[in-house]
């Protein structure tokens, strides 16, 4: 394993490790202005939201690592403390990349990336027309993290007003995240996009007290065949199926087969129930796994 002291390496370096390894970040594309009224539209890929009441959102343009020098929308919003956050799809991922290029300043990043700047309502810098959700917000603070290349300045954003097309929407008017196509930074040149198979479902354990791997039979904790997401699954279930459930399904054909004709009954059942784990099916999965004559419940 490659250990590393930031003390020891260029800031260059660590820098690419940074996002090589925090990734993949989403992308918070600001559109600010200055005190003279001048836009600045640019991506930025250290940013996150930080809360819900009130709405904040923080995003950090960096210092130059090169230079030292600092980067238009830092300087615009302590001008002007407005900003708006659009956040980035892949029908625009490219022209969003060209805004990232260093004009100098006076430069509208929305002519050169032909980007189309709309009005927005409570706040003065523009948004982008083809963003699927846009916030408005007040700059409550701009906190400096170093004062050398490379250092971070957090900016601190509530949210007052926020803009979602009604194409991303699902029939509740949850933002769906297929229809959203949504971009996110990785490291170098690299992106990555929420589309297609990338996107996938994950029961979150909040509602439920999972029994946690820990208390799980010895022979499915050591398996051969289960990963350690399947075992992660598998223990957010509340409570194991009765004996009666597992005896009724010893009759399930695939099961029959494994028991009566398998070489390496552990395996076998072992390797079905991740097959029903795949489908999302926990209580299956667990109703083939006791099926085993070496575990007592």
């Amino acid at each position: 394993m490659l250990t590393i002291d930031p003390k020891e390496v260029s800031i260059g370096k660590m820098h690419g490790y940074l996002l090589g390894a925090v990734a993949p970040r989403p992308i918070a594309f600001a559109s600010t202005v200055d005190k003279e009224g001048n836009v600045n539209l640019s991506p930025f890929s250290f940013f996150n939201c930080f809360s819900a009441n009130p709405p904040i959102l923080v995003f950090s343009p960096a210092r130059r690592v090169r230079d030292n020098t600092t980067k238009h929308t830092y300087e615009n919003v302590l001008e002007v403390p407005e900003v708006v956050i659009n956040i980035v799809n892949y029908s625009m991922v490219e022209q969003m990349s060209l805004a990232s290029t260093e004009y100098d300043k006076g430069v509208d990043e929305f002519i050169k990336s032909g980007l189309t700047p709309m009005r927005s309502e409570q706040i003065k810098p523009p948004r982008v027309g083809e963003s699927p959700v846009a916030f408005e917000c007040k700059v409550i603070e701009v906190k400096p993290l170093g004062k050398e290349g490379g250092a971070g300045n957090l900016i601190i954003c509530e949210v007052v007003l926020a803009h979602i097309k009604d194409d991303i929407l699902d029939e509740n008017a949850i933002i769906d995240p297929f229809r959203l196509d949504a971009v996110a930074r990785m490291g170098g040149n690299w992106y990555c996009r929420a589309h297609g198979d990338a996107i996938f479902e994950i029961p979150k354990p909040i509602t439920t007290l999972g029994i946690g791997v820990d208390q799980m039979p010895e022979q499915i904790r050591n398996s051969m065949v289960l990963t350690g997401n399947n075992l992660g699954r598998l223990g957010n279930i509340e409570a194991l199926p009765s004996g009666e459930e597992v005896a009724a399904f010893a009759s399930d054909k695939e099961v029959d087969t494994i028991i009566s004709g398998s070489s390496n009954v552990e395996v076998g059942l072992h390797k079905l129930a991740q097959k029903y784990l795949e489908k999302g099916d926990i209580t299956t999965a667990w109703k083939v796994l006791l099926q085993d004559p070496a575990i007592k419940i």
